[in-house]
């Protein structure tokens, strides 16, 4: 699996066409519909963007996207193609295109999800991509995986472990099937995810809420620097999961802590690289400044864009996961 910071061919996305991520009004509706929309034409202004649109929801995706996206129209559940979608990889020459079926049951087999389309469409999608398609029986999504693209990935315990996803599972045998699938050699495992991860909504410790890696031997971590948010203990703890030879370059959480809910899991690391570019999440929030400096030094030569995600965040997710790269066949320098 290539690292995100190589050259894509395009970027794929699904549509919102149903369940809670609509919400119960339509207002709510059109809230998700604008924020999706935003996501898309953001990332279109570096690279092409691929929709996949229920057939139910197409008129409204077409009222809100424009004709440089592209849509192609399939049964969904839901809306989080990078969990849902195939995770996308190369042979060893470079020259085929390979596609992860991850098996997918709602994150875990929670009670409020439907995933009877989902499931299928990363086969679909592999279909349209021209992909030879690399089946997999480990339940995972693409959210819970962050490659450097030279041989690491970063997974969290509570995740790939899961009894809701892989019961009988241990660690070897999830190592086993990353090696396989995505050709790394090393797994760092993380004890966890965000606090906010674990409630209804959430994914129980996706590693894209917490950590990116911009190049091999750097990390960009979440960092809470509320001692009374519970994050606070939690990125504590993670700082040690990473290799003593790593570099930790801390990425400060939104001054906001709280919403009417609790303790909030907004951050800047669930951003999304992309050809000569990366889409950030924001937050109105003073430290949205800050934060787009951290990530253009960190992706030196790549313009960072923002896009309000406070509507993601609210539904369970941000920005790099509603999005999903397709890397160019023959491509090892970085886009």
């Amino acid at each position: 699996m290539p690292a995100e910071t190589a050259r894509h061919d395009c970027t794929w996305m699904a549509w919102p066409s149903s369940g809670y991520t609509l919400g119960e009004t339509e207002a709510d509706a059109e809230e998700a519909r604008r924020t999706w929309a935003a996501v898309a034409h953001a990332v279109a202004e570096f690279e092409p963007v691929r929709m996949v649109v229920d057939p139910a929801a197409v008129d409204a995706a077409r009222r809100h996207l424009g004709r440089e996206i592209e849509l192609l129209e399939a049964p969904l559940d839901d809306a989080w193609m990078r969990d849902i979608g195939p995770t996308f990889v190369l042979d060893p020459t470079g020259t085929r295109l390979g596609a992860v079926d991850w098996v997918f049951n709602g994150w875990g087999a929670q009670s409020w999800a439907s995933w009877e389309n989902d499931a299928r469409i990363a086969r679909t999608i592999a279909e349209w991509a021209g992909a030879t398609l690399v089946p997999s029986e480990m339940v995972n999504e693409g959210g819970a995986i962050h490659v450097d693209g030279a041989g690491t990935v970063l997974v969290t315990r509570t995740v790939q472990l899961d009894p809701g996803r892989n019961p009988g599972w241990d660690a070897e045998k999830v190592e086993a099937e990353l090696r396989r699938t995505l050709g790394v050699e090393t797994v760092v495992w993380l004890e966890r995810g965000l606090t906010r991860d674990y409630e209804e909504f959430g994914t129980r410790g996706h590693v894209d809420m917490v950590a990116a890696v911009p190049e091999p031997g750097v990390v960009l971590l979440h960092a809470q620097p509320s001692t009374t948010h519970p994050d606070h203990a939690v990125m504590t703890g993670l700082r040690t999961a990473f290799p003593g030879h790593w570099r930790i370059v801390d990425i400060p959480a939104p001054q906001r802590t709280e919403d009417e809910l609790g303790p909030v899991d907004h951050n800047y690391i669930n951003h999304y690289v992309c050809n000569g570019g990366v889409v950030a999440c924001a937050y109105d929030d003073p430290n949205d400044g800050p934060a787009r400096e951290l990530l253009a030094a960190a992706y030196p030569g790549r313009r960072v864009v923002s896009v309000d995600a406070r509507p993601l965040f609210a539904r369970g997710g941000g920005i790099h996961c509603i999005t999903q790269q397709q890397p160019s066949l023959n491509e090892s320098e970085p886009a």
